[in-house]
């Protein structure tokens, strides 16, 4: 069993600040860490690895210094490592990134499984990792809470609301996982020794043979107008009528607004 996790290394949130004059956030400074779904992805691929044996290729794109987060996939207990970066991928949108990991994903090959997080905690949109898949025309289970293996076939049991549906699917396919699907398990010292041993490949524009115009802001098909941080809420009015004096006067502010 050949597995490809696509891990984002990403600013630590609980850190973060908002700067209210470029409607950027300020990451000088804050810690970065390997994205909370992708390390879950990360250690479902290590367990299925540990009962079926294969290999786990952890991918990443991203700056040079995302090889940090690579080094942590590899002391974990992932065999190989490949790192996306040049700087012409920069700028990218979700589909322009989705597209770029798809094409070092075939220049790497033989893969039965490609496991990602649901979403980035510095984007949310949760879309990278279905593209992912439509580029490589693989079946997408997204939202998974429980992955089993079944001979060629796997059995994901996917968050759904107030309820869950489980889902087979024959492989290869790709899989979103949910920060909730396990507790990851930690580096050892042995395992962070032999990471820094090992050789992190670094996939370029020119390994991946991509055109400008399907890459980084080129390729994006879309833009961020604006940025803003949540603003406090005004205080709320409080009146003191009665029961049906109330109702009327609430009728009259949401017809004022348009809302009935």
């Amino acid at each position: 069993m050949n597995i490809f996790v696509c891990i984002k290394q990403v600013p630590d949130t609980t850190e973060v600040k908002f700067d209210p004059e470029t409607g950027t956030l300020i990451r000088k400074g804050v810690p970065t860490i390997i994205n909370p779904d992708d390390k879950a992805g990360l250690e479902a691929a290590l367990q299925i690895k540990d009962q079926c044996g294969g290999t786990v290729t952890a991918i990443c794109m991203g700056p040079l210094q995302a090889d940090v987060a690579l080094r942590e996939a590899m002391a974990m207990g992932a065999d190989e490592a490949y790192l996306i970066s040049d700087r012409s991928f920069g700028g990218a949108d979700t589909y322009a990134t989705s597209w770029t990991i798809a094409a070092a994903i075939k220049k790497i090959g033989n893969y039965d499984l490609i496991i990602t997080g649901r979403q980035a905690i510095d984007g949310d949109t949760a879309q990278v990792g279905p593209q992912i898949a439509e580029h490589l025309g693989l079946v997408n289970i997204s939202y998974a809470e429980d992955i089993q293996l079944e001979e060629e076939s796997i059995i994901v049991k996917r968050q759904y609301e107030d309820r869950y549906h489980l889902i087979k699917a024959k492989l290869p396919c790709l899989v979103t996982a949910l920060s909730e699907l396990n507790a990851p398990r930690y580096m050892t010292p042995g395992g962070i020794l032999a990471a820094y041993e090992k050789e992190i490949q670094i996939l370029t524009k020119a390994d991946l043979a991509l055109p400008d115009e399907e890459i980084g802001l080129k390729g994006s098909k879309t833009r961020v107008f604006k940025s803003y941080d949540k603003e406090a809420k005004g205080a709320g009015k409080v009146v003191d009528l009665d029961v049906q004096e109330s109702v009327d006067w609430l009728i009259d502010k949401l017809e004022a607004k348009y809302i009935i």
